[in-house]
């Protein structure tokens, strides 16, 4: 038997106290991390408060676990002790339905969420299954790299999946968590980059983060001029916007994909998307595949998540920081 010494919440909403389990003996195919540093999530926050109505109590969230390996199943041949991991919002998957046996791990069926029915890496010690564990590039920063494994993979993945050309324009919604990532990305890929944003002091920022421009998403006149612009548009926002404002902006053929998690209907004026062929779209995060190949990208472009960082003792200042809003950009807790 392991002890784990966590942090979980006892309640909806409720504050993050220390919390031990038992974990038992370790599968075939199973990994255990000794968790070093653990990102904190805007869907950690959403768990915490039961706002998709999922979750279990008592809570340990965490799903942008960095540690090393401390121990593996007799099954498991291409990790060892010590090796430097990542894990991110699935801990398994079933590997035997239609869509693992594609390479799309990440629209399984039966995935185990990490923070879902079970305890995340809010936490000394967390299990996973090996396929969902991920070695880190040799010389990426392992300090920073949690955010990588959800919010990072989140933006990365339609890159991949729409094919989409260096020589494309493409607007960012949102420079938070998950847009200051896509600036980077993005900007690496080659494409002509824009950032919509109503922050006038936040400008020079997303300029040194990869955005060529900016254009004001509070003002009708600035995005009027933005027509036909674009050949994908990313919307990390969960609050409801003038999505017709935005579908305009689009070229024949463009892309509005939305990554972040709006809880309302998206009121879309159909005729314009027929006679362009628009298209409206979303997407999970990666496979464990796809979650690789973005971190040899970021190894590559030295691209990093803007971080800041507490110690895991202090996880409810953490926690309210984020819900603040005032997090820039991506919260990390460390093991003290």
């Amino acid at each position: 038997m392991t002890t784990v010494n966590a942090y979980a919440a006892r309640e909806v909403d409720g504050s993050l106290k220390p919390f031990q389990y038992e974990l038992g003996e370790i599968g075939a195919y199973e990994v255990d991390i000794a968790v070093k540093h653990c990102g904190i999530c805007h869907s950690d926050l959403s768990m915490l408060e039961n706002a998709w109505g999922v979750t279990q109590y008592p809570f340990v969230p965490g799903h942008e676990v960095i540690g090393t390996v401390k121990a593996i199943g007799k099954d498991v041949t291409n990790l060892k002790i010590g090796d430097y991991v990542g894990l991110g919002w699935h801990s398994g998957y079933c590997l035997t339905c239609h869509q693992c046996l594609r390479g799309y791990h990440n629209m399984c069926d039966s995935a185990v969420g990490t923070i879902v029915g079970r305890h995340g890496g809010f936490a000394d010690i967390v299990r996973a299954k090996v396929p969902s564990v991920i070695k880190l590039p040799d010389n990426i920063d392992a300090t920073t790299a949690g955010p990588l494994l959800c919010g990072g993979i989140t933006v990365f993945n339609p890159l991949i999946q729409f094919n989409i050309l260096p020589t494309a324009s493409v607007g960012v919604i949102g420079i938070g968590g998950l847009g200051h990532m896509a600036l980077q990305f993005l900007r690496a890929w080659g494409c002509r980059v824009t950032a919509f944003t109503s922050s006038e002091s936040k400008k020079e920022e997303v300029l040194k983060l990869g955005a060529h421009d900016t254009l004001n998403s509070r003002d009708p006149e600035n995005l009027s001029s933005a027509k036909g612009r674009f050949d994908l548009i990313l919307s990390t926002v969960n609050v409801k916007l003038d999505w017709n404002s935005y579908l305009e902006t689009l070229k024949p053929q463009g892309r509005l994909h939305v990554l972040g998690a709006v809880i309302e209907p998206v009121n879309l004026n159909v005729m314009p998307m027929i006679l362009g062929q628009k298209s409206l779209s979303g997407s999970p995060v990666g496979s464990p595949a796809i979650i690789a190949q973005m971190l040899e990208f970021c190894q590559l472009h030295n691209i990093k998540p803007v971080t800041e960082h507490f110690p895991i003792s202090q996880v409810n200042q953490a926690m309210a920081h984020l819900k603040s809003g005032k997090a820039r950009y991506r919260i990390i807790l460390d093991q003290d």
